[in-house]
C-alpha cells in the first residue's frame, strides 16, 4: 500500500530518498579517496623502499584482487540480509584499513593493509547500485546512477591531489591517516537509514493444475538453474560486463599512472603532477551524470539507448586517448585529456542501469557483483600492473600509447549487447518493492 505523500515510483519521500542518496554518494567518494590516494605517494614510497613501477602497481591491484575474491559472496548478504547493515560494516572496515596503512613499515605490510581495504570495499558497488535501483523509479535510473558514479572521479581526484600535497608537507603516512577519518563518520550514520524489504527469489511459471488440467501462472521459488539463467540467458548483460571491463582497465590505468607520466615526461614536481592529473579526473563529474541524463532521454525513443550511448562515448574516448598520447604532445595533449575526462565516464550510468534493468529485483546486487568481478579481474587489477610492466620494459610513454586498444574492444562489446537488450528486458519478472 503506497503511503500518502510519496511520489509514484518512490519508496520514501523525495527528501528522505535524497538524504540516503547523499550518504551513498559520500561513501562512494571516500571509497575512492582511500583507494587511490596511494597513486600520488608512489615517488615517496619508491624513495623510502626502493620500489619498482610493477610493485607500485601491485599496491593498487591489491585492492581489486580482494574485491574480485569477495564481492560476490558479500553481494549475496546485501540481497538476502540487509543492504544498510552490510554497507555500514564494509565502510568501517575499509576506513580502518586505510588508517592502518599509515603504520606499515615494509612493502608486504602495506600490501596486506591495502588488501583489507579491498575486503571492506568488496560489496559496496553492488550494494549501493541495488539500493539506488530500488529507491528511484526506472525512468530515472541512468540519471541517478550517473550522479552516484560521479563520486568515483571526484573521490579519485581528491585522493590523488590530497595525497601528493599532504605527503610533500607532512610525509606519506599522514596522507593515509587523514583520509581514513571521514569514511568512519559516514559509516556510522548509514546504520540508521531506512531500506526496502528483501525481495523473495520467486518467479511466475505456467503450470497445469493436476485436478482440472488447466494452465495457470503461479509464483514458484527460483531454482539454481533459474538463478543462473538470470545471467547466462541475457546476452546484453554479458556484453555489458565485458564492455565495462575494457573501460575500467583504461580508467584505472590512467588514475594510477597519469601523475607518474606528468612527472617523468613533463618534469613536473610530484604535487603538481597529482593536481594536474586530478583536473582530468574531476571533469568526469560532468560525464557520468550527463551521460545518464542523455541515455534516459534517448531511451524514451530508442529502448536500447542504454547500450548504444556507451558504444558512442567509448569509441570517442578511444579517439581522444590515441590523439593525446600518439599524435599531439604538448598543450594540445592536455586539452584532449580534459575532453577525455568528460567522455570516458559517460558510459557508466547507462551500463550500470543495464545490470539492474534485465535481472530479477531480488538479484540486483548479485548482478552488479558479477560486473564488479569481471571489470576488476580483467580491468582494474590488470591495468596498473600491465601498464607498470610495459613501463619497466620500455617507458611510460609507450605504456600510455597502447591504452586506446582496450577502449575499442569495449565499444564493440557495448554495441553487440545493444542488439539483445530489448529481448532480455522482456524476460524480467516484474516485482513491486516494499519499504521496511
Amino acid at each position: 500500500m503506497k503511503k500518502s505523500g510519496i511520489p509514484e515510483g518512490y519508496l520514501f519521500s523525495k527528501r528522505y530518498t535524497n538524504y540516503v542518496f547523499s550518504l551513498l554518494f559520500l561513501l562512494y567518494m571516500f571509497d575512492y579517496v582511500d583507494r587511490m590516494v596511494v597513486t600520488s605517494l608512489f615517488p615517496f614510497l619508491k624513495a623510502d623502499w626502493d620500489l619498482t613501477d610493477t610493485q607500485c602497481g601491485m599496491l593498487v591491484s591489491a585492492v581489486y584482487w580482494s574485491i574480485v575474491a569477495l564481492t560476490f559472496p558479500v553481494s549475496i548478504l546485501v540481497d538476502r540480509w540487509s543492504r544498510r547493515k552490510t554497507i555500514g560494516i564494509m565502510a568501517l572496515v575499509w576506513s580502518v584499513a586505510t588508517g592502518v596503512c599509515a603504520f606499515t613499515k615494509s612493502l608486504p605490510q602495506l600490501f596486506t593493509a591495502r588488501t583489507f581495504i579491498g575486503i571492506g570495499e568488496a560489496g559496496y558497488a553492488p550494494g549501493g547500485t541495488a539500493m539506488i535501483a530500488g529507491l528511484y523509479p526506472q525512468e530515472k535510473r541512468s540519471w541517478m546512477m550517473g550522479l552516484w558514479n560521479a563520486s568515483i572521479p571526484l573521490g579519485s581526484a581528491i585522493g590523488v591531489a590530497l595525497g601528493g600535497v599532504i605527503a610533500a608537507n607532512w610525509g606519506w603516512r599522514h596522507a593515509f591517516g587523514l583520509v581514513a577519518v571521514p569514511g568512519l563518520i559516514i559509516a556510522v550514520l548509514f546504520f540508521f537509514v531506512k531500506d526496502y524489504k528483501t525481495v523473495g527469489l520467486t518467479i511466475h511459471k505456467t503450470r497445469k493444475d493436476r485436478k482440472d488440467r488447466k494452465e495457470e501462472r503461479k509464483a514458484v521459488a527460483m531454482s539454481i538453474k533459474d538463478m543462473l539463467n538470470e545471467f547466462l540467458d541475457k546476452p546484453s548483460l554479458i556484453f555489458t560486463y565485458f564492455g565495462m571491463a575494457g573501460v575500467v582497465f583504461t580508467t584505472t590505468s590512467l588514475l594510477t599512472w597519469l601523475p607518474t607520466y606528468f612527472h617523468r615526461v613533463q618534469g613536473l614536481p610530484e604535487s603538481q603532477a597529482g593536481i594536474k592529473s586530478s583536473a582530468v579526473m574531476v571533469l568526469a563529474l560532468i560525464g557520468a551524470p550527463l551521460g545518464g541524463y542523455i541515455a534516459d532521454r534517448w531511451r524514451k525513443k530508442k529502448v536500447n539507448a542504454r547500450l548504444l550511448f556507451p558504444t558512442i562515448t567509448t569509441l570517442l574516448s578511444a579517439l581522444m586517448l590515441f590523439l593525446a598520447f600518439v599524435v599531439f604532445p604538448g598543450k594540445m595533449q592536455y586539452v584532449l585529456l580534459l575532453t577525455l575526462g568528460v567522455l570516458i565516464t559517460a558510459f557508466v550510468s547507462a551500463a550500470s542501469a543495464v545490470t539492474q534493468d534485465v535481472v530479477h529485483a531480488g538479484m540486483r546486487a548479485m548482478s552488479y557483483a558479477v560486473a564488479v568481478v569481471v571489470q576488476n579481474l580483467l580491468g582494474a587489477s590488470m591495468g596498473p600492473i600491465a601498464m607498470g610492466a610495459i613501463s619497466d620494459a620500455t617507458n611510460i610513454q609507450t605504456a600510455m600509447s597502447v591504452l586506446p586498444i582496450a577502449l575499442l574492444l569495449a565499444s564493440v562489446m557495448f554495441f553487440t549487447g545493444s542488439f539483445y537488450y530489448e529481448r532480455d528486458l522482456s524476460k524480467v519478472e516484474h516485482i513491486q518493492l516494499e519499504s521496511i
